[in-house]
């Protein structure tokens, strides 16, 4: 799974700049997107995919988060409707195991590293343009430290997962 960093930048130039310094380093075009406000002109850089600008990654984190919650909550409910209605079986395991595998799926979404598009909301509407960079996770200390050697003007916003293949 890649990782997405996010590079904010103050206009079109500097942003043009890093793509064409990530790209020299081995990061595929097909790699990079820009985002901006409408008013924003984007030419020559790569843009970014409907997905993309709608965040689809955030809201299926948000979806499956909640559905988590909502998944342990009715095994708990499940557990405590039988402990107390019925006398201790085997029954009990399952609501128990469900909240367990809850748990630790839990603890796994607590690891993701989680930047999402709203946290740049204002940034764009004032005429930045966002990098959204993708790359495998044992590359992004070094692309993160080439951007920010050669470009200093580029405020790193965060890095998030992401999944090439559904365009996220």
């Amino acid at each position: 799974m890649n990782r997405r960093l996010y590079f904010l930048l103050p206009d079109r130039a500097h942003a043009l700049s890093v793509v064409d310094e990530v790209t020299r380093e081995g990061v595929s075009s097909g790699n990079i997107h820009a985002l901006g406000d409408r008013g924003t002109p984007l030419d020559g850089l790569p843009t970014a995919s409907r997905r993309q600008t709608n965040d689809a990654a955030g809201h299926l984190e948000d979806f499956l988060w909640n559905a988590n919650l909502l998944s342990f909550v009715v095994a708990l409910g499940i557990f405590i409707i039988l402990a107390v209605t019925t006398e201790p079986s085997l029954w009990l395991l399952a609501p128990f195991a469900i909240m367990v595998a809850n748990f630790l799926a839990g603890l796994s979404f607590a690891r993701l590293p989680n930047t999402h598009l709203n946290e740049f909301r204002d940034a764009l509407a004032h005429g930045e343009i966002l990098l959204l960079i993708d790359v495998p996770e044992q590359r992004v200390a070094e692309i993160e430290r080439l951007v920010h050697q050669r470009h200093p003007e580029a405020a790193a916003g965060g890095v998030s997962w992401g999944i090439p293949a559904f365009g996220l």
